[in-house]
């Protein structure tokens, strides 16, 4: 069915940071502004640095399958290490999960929870990140990519239906200015556009990277800049949805699928709505 306003399409909430996400058809909303669950377990060496997408690429072959009803989490090694597919219970015990972990990688490693913000990598702005569907099939169109595997690299949590490419765009402003938005009966702040690191210039299955994606990525994005888009907040062009916080932190609500996104006095919004066609691939 054909929407005319936008509307929440998707939600995704990764559960622990840098493995696959779970699709839900809501997400409560933690007094921080973060979603319940989202990032909310990381992994860390034995020095306390983060072990990530960004330091690991061998991280990509970890298939993680969570069930957050039953609180598990089901790990299968792509490697070719050999390691068991096991099944965890993610409030238990953290020892089994680590040691697996710890195998895989071949060094310790410890997992920490943060139920209350998460482990968010703009900690200014613990929200969710958004964009929108539209701009997901444009950025596979420039790479020839199925819109699955870009939504693999760009690891959004919530997807915006019924509006152009790059309408997310509209919902940041100029440096040190919040826009204000809802998501159904929730209030939000679109704060900039996401800075984005070597995450998406690799194959989410197997980490390979492709050492041109930036580039290219950043040349087609300034191309296609579109009106509503403010390019005072572009000191490069490798970056794509946006950083948001709850304009009322401290106040635990929920967001669901088919959600209306509402704007107000948003000009650049309502320019964007108007747009008819996605900016041109090349």
């Amino acid at each position: 069915m054909t929407r005319s306003v936008p509307f929440i399409s998707r939600i995704l909430i990764f559960p622990i940071k840098s493995l696959d996400p779970v699709e839900v058809t809501n997400a409560r909303v933690l007094t921080s502004g973060a979603l319940a669950d989202d990032r909310c377990w990381a992994l860390f060496d034995a020095q306390g640095r983060v072990v990530n997408g960004k330091n690991h690429a061998e991280i990509h072959r970890i298939r993680a399958g969570f069930d957050l009803d039953k609180r598990t989490v089901s790990l299968r090694d792509d490697s070719g290490r050999g390691l068991p597919t096991v099944l965890f219970n993610l409030d238990g015990t953290a020892r089994p999960i680590e040691a697996w972990l710890s195998r895989f990688f071949g060094f310790p490693v410890h997992l920490r929870a943060d139920t209350t913000t998460g482990h968010p990598d703009d900690t200014d702005s613990p929200g969710p990140t958004i964009i929108s569907v539209a701009t997901l099939e444009t950025i596979g169109i420039w790479f020839g990519l199925p819109v699955e595997q870009v939504r693999a690299r760009f690891r959004t949590n919530i997807e915006i239906g019924g509006v152009p490419a790059f309408w997310e765009d509209a919902l940041f402003g100029g440096l040190g200015d919040e826009v204000e938005f809802h998501l159904g009966g929730t209030e939000w702040l679109g704060i900039n556009p996401c800075q984005r690191c070597v995450v998406p210039s690799r194959d989410p299955l197997t980490g390979q990277r492709d050492n041109a994606f930036a580039r290219r990525f950043a040349e087609y994005r300034r191309r296609t800049q579109p009106a509503w888009s403010n390019p005072a907040r572009f000191n490069h062009f490798f970056r794509v949805a946006i950083n948001t916080r709850s304009a009322r932190t401290g106040v635990n609500t929920r967001i669901a699928l088919n959600d209306i996104v509402t704007t107000y006095n948003n000009a650049a919004a309502c320019t964007a709505l108007e747009e008819n066609k996605r900016p041109a691939g090349f």
